[in-house]
């Protein structure tokens, strides 16, 4: 072999390992060459501290969740420990270099006590990394309001002056050297057997365990690492903004994922780097920009980042974007054909026709009871916990409880949760997570306020208008998931993404109109009793329960949710399960948005955020095994009466909303535990 086709064979395999930060670069020089083509004056040494300093913050925390994605993780609390870390600083920090060094020192441990507390439950307990992320999210998103309830605080210009100003006047940003620590220090990580063990851990866990490699503890130390860099974003931001803000963090969880999927990070772990997220971060930064230049408004921003989030992780895999259409035809063919594959025809087939005995209803009982044994019996603690705090609210608020009004009030507002249920636990039940419902039920609730309106001509048309869109973008969601690959938590967070940004665009910010009528009559009428939207719920619980208990696309989404590659040898189309689930997610927030804006009277902005956790919550709490295949609606039923009788509970109480989202944090990572302890 030549000297010259060795250098191309070592050109060659450095180029394919190296392909996800070569891509990043190429990105980021194309948004670089736009911007500088659009700017019409040339970029000087401002333009380039701007942009360090406005970058570093998204830059520092996508290293972190770069770390965890490596290792086959996700981290869903980064936003959290920003906030916390943030308003911990401008909450109390003072003039003197003494406080100063402290609470910087408070907002990093903020981090890192975040980063174990994930770590013990992911590693040492065994929950999955995205239901205990997002546990802690809330939680930690509480405890921030318990620090700081609403912006304000004031940090001494001297604290914002050393993370801001130029280390050489003129030529180098401080914000460009903590970029380039934060890199430094990854790369003497990576460096190390810790680095070497969280690329093989992320590749093959197994494999890795069989090589003597210490699985647990390099687990550990990738969120504990993970949530240092959280802190650390969280202190330059406070030096940034030179106050606090608890909901300053949540939003930044899209462009972290963007700028990490940008830099070439695959999210199936062991590959990857930090060096091509920074510059997945300064491309995003630049495309911002972009939209500035060409003064598009603000409100696409968010559109433009769920949308860049998608096409970075459809570039990221050339193969996909082969299968894609070779999906497509086959999906098509199955439609039209309207016939599935012929084993399951002939599985079908072989079922035999039931006997007269078996269509008896003690028979039909008996078999229900047999065959959901198991389910029932994880469905169970629910309903306990919902007896144990209605006889609490008894004792507690007896001299001015209604028994008629009460329970009137408890099913009307557990409406909201069981409709939720019915498409986040079939999600769930599939192996999948649906971070799409708070966009989608702000979204439908505007939209029918919007259609409503005179000059729309849609009327009372608007219910159904809007229903068909929620089932158009759960099916959206579930093409890219079903077809395209993408998982399902990048998909659904970007059309999370999208929605709040069309919801901003639509409506300029501002939301108008009013809820047709029968919806406002539905949710504050009166019906032999009670609120109309009562008695629709119990019909909802029938037809849910028949859904998922007794027809044949119940049948195939449990085996979905137990194997997809089982499920498609048998001869299910795994696509087109995954597609009408998402759907059915997409029909049930449309549904909620509606009976919200139909409750309030109006539909507002983040009228659908609240219900993220919650909807989640009364998944698990109901039985529902995150790892997909297990549980039924009844158990999802129970755990959404037991999560409103809870919430009316703590309120009568007047327990704060901080309160509120940690406990029920630490009942969603007490549900999930005690569903693996039964498991075993």
């Amino acid at each position: 072999m030549t000297a010259r086709s060795t250098y191309s064979l070592d050109l060659g395999r450095w180029t394919r390992r190296n392909q996800g930060m070569l891509v990043a670069l190429g990105t980021f020089a194309v948004a670089f060459g736009v911007l500088a083509a659009n700017l019409g004056q040339s970029i000087g040494y401002y333009d380039v501290s701007s942009t360090f300093a406005a970058t570093a913050t998204l830059a520092i925390a996508a290293i972190g969740a770069t770390i965890v994605v490596i290792s086959h993780g996700l981290d869903l609390s980064v936003g959290a420990v920003i906030s916390l870390s943030n308003c911990l600083i401008a909450a109390n920090v003072s003039d003197n270099p003494q406080s100063m060094l402290f609470w910087a020192g408070a907002g990093l441990f903020a981090g890192i006590a975040t980063g174990t507390f994930n770590a013990i439950f992911i590693v040492l307990f065994r929950l999955p990394s995205i239901i205990v992320t997002l546990a802690a999210m809330f939680i930690v998103q509480g405890l921030t309001l318990l620090v700081m309830a609403q912006p304000g605080g004031m940090v001494h210009p001297t604290f914002s002056g050393f993370f801001l100003n130029d280390v050489v006047p003129g030529f180098v940003p401080m914000p460009a050297v903590l970029i380039v620590l934060s890199l430094l220090a990854w790369g003497m990580i990576r460096k190390t057997r810790l680095g070497t063990y969280i690329y093989a851990v992320g590749s093959d866990e197994e494999a890795a365990r069989a090589k003597g490699v210490p699985v647990v503890v390099t687990r550990m130390a990738v969120y504990v690492i993970a949530g240092a860099y959280y802190g650390l974003a969280g202190i330059f931001l406070t030096a940034q903004t030179g106050s606090g803000d608890p909901t300053v963090g949540p939003p930044m969880l899209l462009p972290v994922f963007v700028a990490v999927i940008l830099g070439g990070t695959a999210f199936a772990g062991g590959r990857g780097g930090c060096i091509g997220t920074v510059l997945g971060a300064f491309t995003l930064m630049l495309i911002v920009n972009l939209l500035l230049v060409f003064n598009v408004p603000t409100f696409y921003s968010t559109v433009v980042e769920g949308c860049m989030l998608i096409a970075a992780v459809l570039a990221a895999s050339g193969s996909r974007l082969r299968h894609i259409g070779q999906s497509l035809r086959l999906a098509l063919l199955g439609v039209i054909n309207g016939s599935g594959p012929v084993i399951r025809r002939r599985h079908e087939a072989a079922i035999a026709p039931p006997r007269a005995d078996d269509t008896l209803p003690a028979a039909c009982l008996t078999r229900w009871l047999r065959r959901n044994h198991s389910d029932l019996k994880s469905a169970l603690p629910a309903w306990a916990g919902l007896v144990v705090v209605l006889i609490m609210t008894a004792v507690l608020f007896s001299d001015r409880l209604g028994v008629g009004s009460y329970v009137n009030s408890l099913l009307m507002l557990s409406t909201f949760l069981a409709v939720l249920a019915l498409g986040q636990g079939s999600v769930v039940i599939s192996g999948g997570l649906d971070l799409s419902v708070p966009a989608l039920i702000t979204f439908s609730g505007v939209m029918l306020c919007e259609w409503t309106m005179p000059g729309s001509n849609l009327g009372n048309w608007s219910i159904l208008a809007v229903c068909l869109a929620g089932l158009l973008i759960g099916a959206i969601s579930g093409l890219g998931i079903g077809l395209v690959g993408i998982h399902p938590l990048i998909m659904t967070l970007a059309v999370n993404g999208i929605l709040d940004g069309m919801t901003l665009v639509i409506t300029d910010g501002t939301p108008r109109g009013l809820p047709p009528a029968p919806v406002s009559w539905l949710m504050t009428g009166r019906l032999i009793g009670f609120t109309p939207v009562v008695w629709m719920l119990a019909l909802f619980v029938i037809l849910a329960s028949v859904l998922l208990g007794r027809t044949a696309f119940a049948r195939k989404l449990y085996s979905v949710g137990s194997s997809q590659t089982v499920a498609y040898f048998s001869g299910i189309a795994v696509a087109r399960v995954q597609v009408a689930t998402y759907a059915l997610s997409g029909l049930c927030s449309a549904i909620v948005g509606i009976l919200l804006a139909g409750f309030s009277g109006q539909a507002f902005i983040d009228m659908g955020t609240p219900y993220l956790l919650p909807s989640i919550a009364v998944v698990v709490i109901g039985g529902v095994a995150m790892t997909g295949g297990k549980g039924i609606y009844f158990g999802m039923l129970g755990g959404a009466l037991l999560l409103t009788a809870l919430s009316t509970v703590l309120q009568g109480m007047l327990m704060p909303l901080a309160i509120r989202n940690v406990i029920f944090g630490f009942v969603i990572l007490a549900a999930v535990l005690g569903l693996r302890e039964k498991s075993r």
